[in-house]
């Protein structure tokens, strides 16, 4: 579909104005394909408020049995987690996913791109169900497969494609994965970034980090010892990224401007704040806040390391986490009958809203429409992408 406006110039004659794919996408009026697949979930849900909803969820789980898998993202409702059968962060789940063949149905309660990578390493027996397609993932949809092949193409011009390696953070969608595999890069979680940067910085001069800046600048400078001006930030919205022939050639990280909007919301006036009001406090930040958080901060790691911390702290602890609500007000709820204090490290309510997605409602017709013989949302990658997605998947896998 192609949507013209017209605008009224001085003179008052009609221009012919092109809104661009990104305008398009912000105003709903398109989709991107090759990004977050899939606005719409067809079928009736029951009602928010259908008293029933919870029974409804287990008949239908306990009439599909070992035909059904269900796996909870940590920044899932309580009302979701309850009902799955493993939580973790995207890859965790991926894997289990992976482990769990005799399961028909995947259900995967998460984001889209999570639904591909369990889509790629399961097996083709097996069918991937996001509850709702339109649970994707706003840093995902800031890098798309057209974009960073022209970002390609600019470090080509610039002669230093051929000692660049892209390395790409889980949180992105197959296509890019796949393009990262067939450029000799590899995947890295939050966890492992630095064996990815590692490894990737034995095989050429210089890393593509997509598509999470703050990932790939933390890890760079905090874990690895680079200087901030090692780092330069390509910008997909302008001409070469907004940057010189000289800038990619003196760079060691070429960060994509691409951010987690729940992670970015965090401050150094947050940390400041809580540490005011909370003599003491131990602030524990995800490594996708920025630069000047994560410097703030008193400790940084991923979800699983966030977890852990938490669960080895001392009694009458006090901690301020920085990432998503969801999983911060359970871990607080967990830890109080330990008298461990947490906390959210923002005063504003910041839940994953594409996360938030998934609710009973649509977990519950998901279900119940496996169990009676309809598939629903069945997320598939193409078998060219699926096949370089999993070898820079693979990458990963093989890192020490």
């Amino acid at each position: 579909m192609r949507v013209v406006t017209t605008a009224q110039p001085l003179d008052n004659q009609p221009l012919d104005v092109q809104p661009t794919p990104l305008a398009l996408l912000l105003l709903g009026r398109e989709a991107d394909p090759k990004s977050e697949r899939g606005v719409e979930c067809p079928g009736d849900l029951p009602s928010p408020s259908d008293p029933d909803l919870v029974a409804r969820a287990r008949a239908a789980k306990e009439k599909l049995g070992d035909k059904v898998f269900i796996l909870g993202h940590h920044y899932q409702r309580d009302e979701v987690i309850e009902f799955a059968d493993v939580t973790g962060d995207s890859f965790k789940l991926a894997k289990d996913a992976a482990a769990k063949p005799e399961a028909e149905y995947i259900v995967f309660c998460g984001v889209h791109f999570m639904a591909e990578s369990a889509d790629i390493l399961t097996s083709d027996d097996q069918k991937v169900v996001l509850p709702d397609l339109a649970a994707g993932c706003s840093m995902a949809d800031m890098a798309t497969a057209e974009q960073v092949a022209e970002c390609w193409d600019v470090l080509t011009d610039a002669g230093v494609a051929g000692v660049t390696v892209p390395v790409s953070y889980m949180n992105s969608s197959a296509d890019i994965k796949a393009f990262t595999g067939k450029h000799g890069g590899t995947i890295c979680t939050s966890s492992n970034a630095k064996k990815a940067l590692e490894w990737a910085f034995e095989q050429g001069e210089k890393i593509l980090f997509l598509p999470d800046q703050h990932l790939g600048r933390n890890t760079a400078v905090r874990d690895m010892g680079m200087s901030l001006d090692d780092c330069v930030l390509y910008n997909p919205h302008k001409p070469n990224g907004g940057l010189t022939v000289e800038q990619l050639r003196n760079a060691k990280m070429i960060l994509w401007r691409g951010h987690c909007s729940v992670h970015g919301r965090f401050s150094v006036d947050s940390v400041n704040d809580v540490r005011a009001r909370i003599p003491g406090v131990n602030v524990l930040v995800h490594p996708e806040c920025k630069h000047e958080v994560v410097a703030a901060a008193d400790y940084v790691g991923s979800t699983e390391y966030i977890i852990k911390a938490l669960e080895a702290a001392p009694a009458g602890s006090k901690w301020a986490i920085g990432t998503e609500l969801n999983l911060v007000q359970r871990l607080a709820n967990r830890f109080a009958a330990e008298d461990k204090e947490v906390v959210f490290l923002d005063k504003t309510v910041c839940f994953c809203s594409t996360m938030n997605r998934i609710d009973l409602p649509h977990l519950v017709w998901t279900l119940e429409s496996l169990a009676e013989g309809n598939l629903v949302n069945q997320i598939q990658v193409d078998k060219e992408t699926e096949s370089f997605a999993k070898l820079a998947l693979e990458r990963m896998l093989a890192l020490p």
